[in-house]
């Protein structure tokens, strides 16, 4: 299973760039930019914070999907 996410399309909803988002979540430009890309899988606790500065459940930005449904 892939974690993949939906942060850029949240982040765009709060209007708020890369900058921003990190600040707010306590992390770097460098980190939201690595969780969007899928390069990198945030802790329980920074999903959770990422979801909370969003305002909807984790289950909305991060979901898994099966390897196979990757390639396509």
């Amino acid at each position: 299973m892939v974690l993949k996410n939906r942060l850029k399309e949240r982040r765009a909803a709060l209007n708020v760039n890369q900058q921003e988002m990190g600040r707010l979540c306590g992390v770097s430009r460098q980190t939201i930019s690595l969780i969007e890309r899928g390069d990198y899988s945030p802790s329980v606790t920074l999903a959770l914070t990422i979801a909370r500065v969003c305002g909807v459940k984790v289950e909305d930005v991060f979901y898994l999907v099966e390897d196979d449904e990757n390639d396509k």
